[in-house]
């Protein structure tokens, strides 16, 4: 178990560098995502902002994700997922645009007037503090490789065997610090879990 989501940053760094990741930028996935980041940021020395995904929500429940778009309208979908629950095309058309602009607007909350940083060619990871069905985490891997990165890699203090699993068909690598089987919830991982506050993770981005 995790202190809080710095102490689970720190032990996700230690995991990176033991692995030979060696990441260019950091990529925190607000909010949750900001603190870890910024552990991970300062241990490599490196520039950390932000991507921002939003989930598409299935018809009549909207918690359930058949996918997400990230803020540049990056999506993964659920194939099987929207087969299943027979999702139409339009559907999917209008949850896009509004989950794009959704993650659009959050990350521009984030940055305020400075620019994404230029990703060209760079070993880019993406954080947040801990994954479940990881449909935000691959829509932000897709923005990330759409960014002309060299190596886009996950890094995650907790998350479950077959997610960790996917994102690493998805991603150039994957790095969980704890996986644990059965898995329940990334908050039942940490003994501190509060939401992070929109103020607290500017100034996480800051470098505060």
């Amino acid at each position: 178990m995790f202190t809080d989501r710095e102490e689970a940053g720190r032990r996700l760094a230690d995991a990176l560098d033991e692995r030979g990741v060696r990441p260019d930028v950091i990529l925190a996935v607000p909010r949750g995502g900001l603190p870890v980041g910024r552990a991970v940021a300062d241990y490599f020395g490196v520039p950390l902002d932000v991507v921002a995904a939003k989930k598409l929500g299935a018809p009549g429940n909207p918690e359930l994700a058949v996918g997400a778009a990230a803020s540049d309208g990056s999506v993964w979908l659920n194939d099987s997922l929207i087969a299943a629950l027979g999702v139409d095309d339009d559907y999917l058309v209008a949850e896009r645009e509004r989950a794009t602009a959704t993650a659009r607007e959050k990350a521009t909350s984030y940055r305020g007037d400075r620019p994404p940083l230029d990703l060209s060619g760079l070993t880019v990871l993406v954080v947040d503090d801990g994954v479940a069905t990881g449909a935000t985490m691959r829509a932000c891997v897709n923005a990330t490789r759409n960014a002309g990165v060299y190596r886009v890699v996950v890094g995650v203090p907790v998350g479950p065997p077959d997610t960790v699993r996917d994102l690493g068909a998805l991603a150039d690598g994957v790095v969980a610090v704890d996986q644990p089987a059965p898995f329940r919830a990334v908050g039942l991982a940490y003994q501190s879990f509060p939401q992070v506050s929109d103020e607290a993770a500017r100034s996480l981005l800051d470098g505060g």
